[in-house]
């Protein structure tokens, strides 16, 4: 039985309403399963005018799940209440936990666990604003890191087929996006498994030489072991991809990226660094850390923190350790103590803020090209730069009298800088 024809079985109402949790991958299942839901017939309302309410789950660290358990119950009490008359959750969550939550979750009417990579070209149910979209082009993860619990709840690499893709592509491009984030758990690696080489720089020329109206492409979550030459030149010489490289490094020391099974080294993540600077002139690169690995010892953490210092990463995101079941890392010695996660997360992000703080200092009185994302009750404008990918990126602030629409294109001076955002005029 399909997702929808199971949702179908377990609930007659007609109103589905959703809560879609976790990443941008998890928001492109959430809009794929409301566009099959539509399709079958059923009216997407907000959902606290729904008659189903529908949680799309996150269980990829200990904040997430604690996340999904307050909105599960949280449609619980709607339903007690008689505001909803069937709850579904759906996701990562149950497909780590099903066994968990059936005996101790009675008032939920069906539980959905992982969602099939489809290949077949249909419009999806939109959740972002008209201007800008997510384009999922794999699922899945073929690396064995041993702090992470993706492949056991997404399975190994699924590439979609170049067809699908691009026809996916040509409708965003045709109902007037300007903006599509290429996501996948792990985007560089696509074409791996049905094509047997890499095809991320086939597949980016393909979507490039197909575009009428997106102006910029973006490309999110990149292994490092998978950044080629070939796709820095592709990046520095097409206009349309944003000079913004997501890379994920974790780690710098040499003994915790073994033990985090990383399959790299310091010599070889510094040589990466250097030549994406060299290859990519202007390129903004943002990396994730992990603070308080098993074992991390006072000298290994002052390594990360001096690794930080050195780059100067233009986008910076700190995660603390979280200890999953079903991970190697869950049974290493040395777990590190909650607190000191906590001392040395915000050790990073003071000094990445200083260090963001002085990069946007730079862009005072320069003139920049901004992508209007919304507009605030009080008149002002939110935009981005190119080098800021939504909702995780700083944002830049215009004051203008004029009207301005998502979506749009528009020339600014920076008037004003602070630790992550900018200002600008007309």
């Amino acid at each position: 039985m399909g997702l929808s024809d199971n949702l179908m079985h377990k609930a007659k109402a007609n109103k589905v309403g959703i809560l879609s949790l976790g990443c941008p991958r998890n928001l492109v299942d959430s809009q794929n399963l409301l566009g099959c839901l539509s399709r079958k017939g059923y009216q997407i309302v907000d959902i606290q005018d729904a008659e189903i309410g529908l949680v799309n789950t996150c269980s990829f660290i200990e904040e997430a799940k604690k996340e999904s358990i307050e909105a599960i119950l949280g449609l619980i009490d709607l339903k007690k209440e008689g505001r909803l008359r069937k709850v579904i959750v759906a996701g990562c969550l149950v497909q780590r936990y099903k066994e968990e939550l059936l005996p101790n979750l009675e008032e939920i009417d069906a539980f959905v666990g992982r969602m099939a990579l489809s290949n077949e070209n249909k419009e999806s149910f939109p959740l972002t604003p008209r201007h800008f979209a997510y384009l999922k082009i794999s699922e899945g993860c073929n690396h064995t890191c041993s702090f992470c619990v993706i492949p056991k709840i997404k399975g190994h690499l699924q590439s979609r087929r170049m067809e699908s893709i691009l026809e996916e592509v040509r409708i965003m491009d045709n109902v007037g996006k300007r903006e599509i984030n290429i996501i996948g758990q792990d985007a560089s690696a696509y074409g791996l498994d049905i094509y047997k080489k890499l095809e991320l720089s086939r597949l980016l020329r393909k979507i490039s030489a197909s575009l009428k109206n997106v102006r910029w492409l973006r490309l999110l979550y990149l292994h490092p072991q998978h950044l080629t030459d070939g796709l820095m030149r592709l990046i520095a010489d097409e206009p349309r991809i944003c000079k913004y490289v997501d890379l994920p490094l974790q780690h710098i020391n040499n003994r915790i990226l073994k033990t985090m099974r990383r399959r790299t080294d310091k010599r070889k993540i510094m040589q990466l660094l250097a030549g994406l600077r060299k290859r990519i002139p202007g390129v903004a690169v943002r990396t994730s850390l992990l603070v308080g690995f098993p074992g991390e010892t006072e000298k290994e953490f002052s390594e990360l923190l001096s690794f930080v210092k050195e780059q100067q990463f233009e986008r910076l995101g700190v995660f603390r350790y979280s200890r999953e079941e079903g991970t190697p890392a869950f049974s290493y010695p040395g777990q590190v103590p909650e607190k000191l996660k906590e001392e040395r997360f915000n050790i990073i992000m003071q000094e990445q803020q200083e260090i963001s703080r002085r990069l946007n200092q730079k862009f005072l009185g320069r003139e920049c090209e901004v992508l209007i994302d919304e507009r605030s009750a009080d008149g002002t404008y939110m935009g981005r730069l190119n080098i800021d990918a939504p909702e995780v990126d700083g944002l830049v602030y215009v004051k203008t009298a004029k009207h301005l629409e998502p979506g749009a294109f528009v020339r600014l001076k920076i008037t004003d800088t602070y630790e992550y955002d900018l200002v600008g005029n007309l």
